[in-house]
């Protein structure tokens, strides 16, 4: 199983950028998924994320800027940002909780993480 993420780049503040996440492999079902970011010298933070297949929640300080949305059977979901200010600055990952087929033809449920995207906004 992997977990492809696309998107992000330079923007302006005030500007709008769109991450996607993809993920492949022999997968049964896609649960959980969420964005996460790091900003240089800071710790890892939550963004924003389904924590089931329906319901979606947004850190305060994403409120009313990101829309997170998903593609069920595409397992693709997206993180569209507008309004975007200097302190979203980060490297965005993506993360899901996947039940998928294991080597040994068995299933299994675990996280998995995308490679990080960077996004950047200049003032």
């Amino acid at each position: 199983v992997q977990l492809q993420a696309s998107g992000g780049g330079s923007v302006q503040a005030g500007g709008s950028l769109a991450l996607s996440c993809e993920a492949s492999g022999s997968i049964q079902s896609v649960n959980s998924v969420g964005w996460y970011r790091q900003g240089s010298g800071k710790e890892r933070e939550w963004v924003a994320g389904f924590t089931d297949k329906t319901r979606m929640d947004y850190a305060e300080f994403v409120k009313g800027r990101f829309t997170i949305s998903r593609d069920g059977a595409k397992n693709t979901w997206n993180l569209q940002m507008n309004s975007l200010k200097p302190e979203d600055t980060a490297v965005y990952s993506c993360k899901a909780f996947i039940i998928y087929m294991t080597a040994g033809h068995y299933m299994d449920g675990k996280d998995f993480w995308g490679q990080g995207t960077q996004v950047t906004v200049s003032s």
